[in-house]
């Protein structure tokens, strides 16, 4: 079988993961590339160094992972029945040794094989990377069962970058070698280079302060946070009718560790015809008026982003603490009838994507809806697509059970299946790079207390926001 890149599933479905199998490796390119496997723990750390291999260290402990390698070329057997239950995770890795970069390769290709029978394969080219000097290609993991994902990603700083991914240090000390290549033992948490042109460099496995690198996220701070002034005075200032959401959200964000996050927002709004009691009743301003509090928290310019979308989509002015009361046009009707009644998603979602794909900040996507969900196909795959993006979905369903015409939709929507489509399957969605989704529904969106409202909004979002830092999407 051929992956892409964001492939994932269960390795007994392809072979029999108690018996012996291969990992093979190889790049086609101008320079000399090395090939890692690091056996991780359930922190994502390289917590025993003897579960890294490579060129200076060609086997595990116990000959679970062993390496042979030639010309730009490598193999890994691997025998995931007899690996310590501490490691969790086996990361296959491909860097440069000296110039150059991933986006200058003819060629990567990764096969897994076993009894001399390729079960799965992966091709890559120069063209689906850039200006990175190191690469994630597959990892195998535990989750209930071993479990296989295509990772495709890369890093900017090398093999020593993917080094302080996994919580270790490159060093480059001549005394530091010196010292390593003098003992007689295997020094703890020290991998003892070998006397091969590349022992040049000495990897020190003790947890260390990451020197800077693309993937890694800085430490936490422990001083004044970035947004000096408060949520509240902010409000106050400019949207005092708004002041009494400042208190929910900030206990919310304190708890998540969020008060520092600088991220884009948006709203996408559900304009079809049966949201017309929504926006009759001021539902929809409502939300407007909750949402917006998170925008003025994240976003340096305090605005949130906005869509209107039924058949076809609309991108709004921004919304602000100056024009937050006037979001819902006074002719809102006319504009749900030039939108068309009905729901694509797939086109505002198209949109919103060519929007933040290319930001250099995370982009956290509020997309509200009332039901009525279609083109489940189309949906997964823009969800798989854009979890290479920095952008994190929360969509909330809005079916009021007190609105009588929203019985009868739910009613017509239930006999063919259910009122949200693939929004409730999202944890479930397999074959993603990051889990970049969460949906919840809210009967009436009025009666949620503003605490709950926003624990529910921020409950995954902090989750997917470490994962793309630890994997290199943000600078």
């Amino acid at each position: 079988m051929n992956m892409q890149r964001g492939f994932r599933d269960k390795l007994e479905n392809y072979l029999n993961v108690n018996q012996n199998f291969e990992v093979q490796m190889s790049i086609d390119g101008k320079a000399v590339y090395d090939f890692s496997c690091f056996g991780v723990d359930s922190n994502e750390k390289l917590s025993d160094d003897r579960y890294m291999v490579f060129y200076n260290q060609t086997s595990s402990p116990r000959g679970e992972i062993s390496y042979t390698s030639q010309h730009n070329q490598a193999k890994f057997n691997i025998n995931l029945s007899c690996l310590p239950q501490t490691i969790k995770k086996l990361v296959f890795t491909a860097s440069i040794d000296g110039a150059g970069t991933m986006g200058e390769i003819s060629s990567h290709r990764l096969s897994v094989s076993q009894n001399g029978r390729t079960v799965l394969e992966l091709i890559l080219r120069g063209e689906d990377f850039q200006k990175e000097t190191a690469i994630t290609s597959v990892e195998i993991y535990h989750k209930g069962v071993w479990r296989l994902a295509t990772v495709a990603s890369g890093f900017n700083g090398g093999l020593g970058d993917l080094l302080r991914l996994y919580g270790g240090q490159e060093e480059t000390n001549p005394a530091a070698i010196q010292q390593s290549t003098s003992v007689s033992q295997p020094q703890p948490n020290r991998t003892t280079p070998t006397t091969s042109p590349k022992s040049q460099t000495v990897f020190n496995t003790t947890p260390a302060s990451p020197a800077h690198s693309t993937p890694i996220a800085p430490p936490a701070s422990t001083s004044a946070p970035i947004h000096k002034v408060s949520l509240e005075k902010k409000l106050q200032n400019g949207a005092p009718k708004l002041i009494s959401l400042a208190k929910p959200l900030h206990i919310e964000l304190a708890k998540r560790n969020l008060l520092d996050c600088v991220a884009k927002v948006a709203l996408v709004m559900d304009i079809s015809g049966s949201m017309y009691e929504r926006y009759r009743n001021g539902t929809v301003q409502d939300i407007i008026n909750r949402v917006l509090p998170l925008a003025v928290q994240f976003d340096d310019d305090g605005e949130l982003d906005c869509w209107y979308y039924g058949s076809k989509f609309q991108r709004r002015p921004s919304i602000n603490m100056a024009n937050y009361q006037s979001a819902v046009p006074t002719t809102w009707e006319k504009l749900m009838s030039d939108l068309g009644f009905l729901n694509n998603e797939i086109k505002v979602m198209n949109d919103v994507i060519e929007c933040y794909r290319d930001s250099k900040l995370p982009a956290y996507v509020i997309f509200i809806t009332d039901g009525g969900v279609g083109s489940g196909d189309a949906m997964k795959k823009l969800i798989r697509d854009s979890a290479y993006y920095p952008i994190f979905w929360q969509f909330v369903g809005i079916g009021q059970k007190s609105s009588k015409e929203k019985n009868f939709v739910n009613k017509i929507l239930k006999s063919f299946g259910s009122t949200y489509g693939i929004l409730e399957d999202l944890d479930n969605l397999e074959g993603r790079y990051v889990d970049n989704a969460s949906f919840f529904a809210i009967d009436d969106f009025r009666e949620v207390p503003s605490s709950e409202l926003y624990s529910r909004l921020l409950n995954e979002f902090p989750t997917w926001l470490d994962e793309i830092k630890a994997k290199g999407m943000l600078s």
